[in-house]
């Protein structure tokens, strides 16, 4: 009987052995898939890699690599900088448009499920098709030959000189055009952002809602103290994976320029220092933000 006991948990420890049992997929292989790696890449970033027939050969330089990509490269610290202001830019219009587009597909209206599907087509294929475009130029050929052919996409005096009017302080109305002016890549990045704000605020037992309107609360009261603060934590894992996807994406220039160095350049060794640069300021400001985020974060209890 005393056996039994003492292997009885707690609803807590319940919840934490599962916390364990499904992170440990990604325990285990990142111990047998990343861990030798990651080591390596830090042997290297000490070192001048060089290739040779059987294989490669190291040369020991201390943190030469390091000096090179700081004070040598002409273009790291610049892309560096502008990298990881755009993204701390971002971060603010991609989580309220998630959010926002989040909450109006978890409204009940009839025909939901195809809005939804609506939605999230032109979610995957349309900001694609506009980076594209951009990429290719395209819309400055349809400005030179096609007058008002792009208006849509050009409205920005328009929405200027609104927002002079109702008075928006100046630095708010710079931030505002800057997010229209890249709303194809907020788009594409709100993506998996808004399937978990949509998934939290499914969560969200209606019998709150019920009793906060029987006690006479608004829709605004509600959100505020009933909506927001149960799901704040998914803004926290949010603005963590916004960070981790857009420090990531493949039209990241940073990237490209660790990229160049390491198979143009031949500079294996520096490149892997621009690499671990760029790791731990990306480790630093999700630090930054757990720190100031985490402490103001609400979780239900059960």
């Amino acid at each position: 009987m005393k056996n039994r006991r003492r292997l009885r948990l707690t609803l807590a420890r319940k919840h934490a052995l599962w916390g364990y049992i499904f992170t440990a997929p990604f325990t285990i292989g990142f111990i047998l898939f990343f861990l030798a790696p990651m080591v390596q890449s830090i042997e290297f970033a000490f070192h001048k890699l060089t290739i040779t027939p059987a294989g490669f050969q190291l040369e020991n330089v201390g943190w030469e690599n390091f000096r090179y990509a700081l004070q040598v490269d002409a273009d790291f610290l610049q892309v560096f900088t502008e990298t990881i202001i755009g993204v701390l830019v971002d971060i603010p219009a991609v989580i309220i448009f998630s959010f926002f587009a989040a909450s109006i597909l978890n409204q009940r209206f009839r025909g939901r499920a195809l809005a939804r599907v609506i939605f999230f087509m032109p979610l995957i294929l349309t900001a694609e098709i506009i980076f594209n475009l951009e990429a290719q130029d395209i819309f400055h050929h349809m400005r030179a030959y096609v007058p008002g052919a792009v208006g849509a996409f050009s409205g920005s005096q328009a929405l200027v000189s609104f927002l002079y009017q109702i008075r928006i302080p100046l630095g708010l109305i710079d931030y505002i055009i800057l997010a229209v002016s890249q709303i194809p890549e907020i788009i594409n990045a709100s993506a998996i952002p808004i399937l978990v704000f949509l998934a939290g605020l499914q969560s969200i037992p209606s019998s709150l809602y019920e009793c906060a309107k029987i006690e006479g609360a608004t829709g605004w009261e509600s959100f505020w103290k009933i909506t927001f603060p149960l799901i704040s934590p998914l803004f926290l894992t949010n603005i963590v994976y916004i960070i981790v996807d857009s420090f990531t994406t493949p039209s990241n220039q940073l990237t490209d320029l660790i990229y160049n160095t390491a198979w143009l350049r031949n500079m294996f060794g520096a490149s892997v220092a621009m690499t671990w640069l760029y790791f731990a300021a990306i480790g630093l400001i999700i630090i930054v933000i757990f720190a100031v985020l985490a402490r103001r974060v609400v979780y239900m209890e059960e």
